[in-house]
């Protein structure tokens, strides 16, 4: 619900008035012929809402293992690629342009970034800021992603400048009875303007910049590391941090035998509309009111889904269907299918279509091995929340002490001739331990055992989950939606759930604690002291 993204430009209007009555049948068969022959000719083509068609070679081949095609988009693999070649209203300046040019002339750096996303470039920007020797390394990239965010935790960052919308309050409707009003004020952020102000703090730190794909990194004998780019580039650096997404199998270890990933994925278009179905003056976190017309023809289709909208004004809106997590990513064909009938039943009219996304996020997965030499931050590092998928306001937030911590270890480290040794591997493990302490492991189990839950709630199950979540206090919920409760918080917070929850979610919860493999591992997690 953070990232809302992915898309392709030059639409033609989508008007729900010509829509077609849904035959999930007939989606789910073109959706497995457009897959099998994906698997056969490892090609596959997409036609946009313009009527343009697209081809993309995809091949396994291009990632580590299974794990990490399906963090990089698995059988959406395709739309995830459009999303970085997305065209986005207002020009975006390239980082090239602004930052100072990063070769292997630079000579030694203390630290390399490789990723261009709001994680890496923060991070990059408060390594430099402490007085290490930093380059930032990856593709230029504009940002393509909407993010919303609760406008309380941006303006904690000194990043309230770079909204620009916000709804006072927000909304939610479980079912067709009284909708529940959050009570917390939610906010659009301007992409153009949160890469800009992290851009400029990268210059302002002295942060040096390669355009360029990595491909590997290879420590040398004499225990620097060496960023392998592009047309034979090699970058020497005493250690090396990946900010470069989740899928980064190629370039770090992740922990065998962990929880499988699954994924949040959300189609949304943002339109000009005849009248606005909502209040302009609030923003619709979640709509789970059943507007479908016919019974559901396939456990996809029946799966739960919710529609989050922005009013931007009365009359121009976005419009996201979401499916919160599954197993197996939830095709955006059937959410496009589901969302046009939901607009449809609404008597919703569209006039212009402005913007087209899809939105992929994976959640849950690995950790990586915290005894490996490179370092990883935001989603590389396992940072995104497993049971919501916000990842960028927590990557922003822990930033500045995770800077602290790599540029105290380099500095203490380089005093006393550490990384030239074996040793350069303990040197590592103490940055992992900041990143990742037994409580954030403790934090983490907690979570993915809610997201385990949710993955096998119904709709109504979802529906008596969500109604009893927004009636804890609001700390809590706060707290859980940010990762900010401590360990001992979130068992206060199971506690008080289970107390007020009606007695089919008390079942639900004390079956899946039982049954769930994710109950085991969060119950051996609590207890391991470090």
């Amino acid at each position: 619900m953070e990232c809302r993204c992915l898309g392709a430009p030059n639409f033609s209007p989508m008007a729900p008035r010509r829509s077609r009555a849904v035959n999930v049948g007939v989606v789910r068969r073109r959706l497995w012929w457009r897959r099998a022959e994906g698997k056969r000719r490892g090609e596959v083509k997409v036609r946009c809402s313009g009527g343009e068609r697209r081809s993309s070679v995809v091949t396994r081949e291009e990632y580590a293992n299974e794990e990490d095609y399906i963090k990089a988009g698995g059988s959406e693999i395709v739309y995830v690629q459009m999303q970085r070649e997305k065209s986005v209203d207002g020009a975006q300046a390239r980082i090239a342009d602004m930052l100072p040019p990063l070769s292997m002339a630079n000579g030694l750096l203390d630290l390399v970034v490789i990723g261009c996303g709001p994680a890496g470039l923060a991070l990059a920007a408060e390594t430099a800021k402490l007085g290490l020797k930093v380059g930032l390394i990856g593709p230029d990239l504009p940002f393509t992603n909407n993010y919303g965010v609760w406008e309380d935790e941006f303006n904690d960052l000194g990043l309230q400048g770079c909204i620009e919308h916000v709804w006072q309050d927000t909304i939610m409707y479980l079912n067709d009875e009284n909708p529940l009003f959050i009570g917390r004020a939610y906010g659009r952020v301007s992409r153009h303007l949160l890469r800009e102000e992290l851009v400029r703090r990268c210059l302002e730190s002295g942060v040096s910049y390669l355009s360029s794909k990595v491909e590997s990194i290879v420590e040398g004998t004499n225990g620097n590391s060496h960023v392998i780019c592009e047309s034979n580039v090699v970058i020497p650096c005493r250690l090396a941090t990946v900010a470069s997404g989740a899928a980064s199998g190629k370039l770090l270890q992740y922990e065998v035998g962990g929880p499988r990933v699954s994924v949040q994925t959300a189609y949304g278009v943002e339109v000009e509309v005849e009248s606005c179905p909502y209040d302009p003056n609030l923003m619709v976190f979640m709509d789970y009111r059943d507007f479908s017309r016919q019974k559901n023809q396939s456990p996809e289709a029946e799966y739960p889904t919710f529609l989050y909208a922005m009013p931007m004004s009365p009359t121009r809106i976005f419009f996201e269907e979401t499916c919160l997590a599954s197993k197996d990513a939830m095709p955006f064909e059937l959410l496009k299918t589901k969302l046009l009938s939901r607009l449809e039943t609404m008597g919703v009219r569209v006039i212009k279509t402005y913007e087209e996304e899809w939105s992929y996020i994976p959640v849950g997965g690995s950790l990586p091995n915290t005894e490996q030499r490179n370092l990883a931050f935001g989603a590389a590092a396992s940072m995104v929340h497993p049971a919501t998928g916000y990842s960028v306001v927590r990557s922003l937030t822990e930033a500045p002490k995770y800077a602290s911590s790599i540029a105290r270890i380099i500095k203490s480290s380089e005093s006393n001739n550490m990384l030239v040794h074996k040793s350069s591997f303990n040197v590592s493990m103490q940055a992992w331990r900041t990143l990742w302490p037994q409580e954030r492991k403790r934090q983490r189990a907690f979570f993915l055992f809610g997201l385990a839950l949710i993955v096998q709630l119904d709709i109504e199950g979802i529906r008596t989950f969500f109604n009893t979540f927004f009636r804890l206090p609001k700390w809590m919920w706060w707290g859980f939606l940010g990762s900010t409760l401590s360990s001992t918080d979130l068992i206060l917070f199971a506690f008080y759930m289970f107390v007020i929850a009606p007695s089919n979610l008390r079942m639900n919860l004390i079956r899946h604690l039982l049954s769930d493999p994710t109950g085991a591992t969060m119950i051996r997690t609590y207890l391991t002291l470090a």
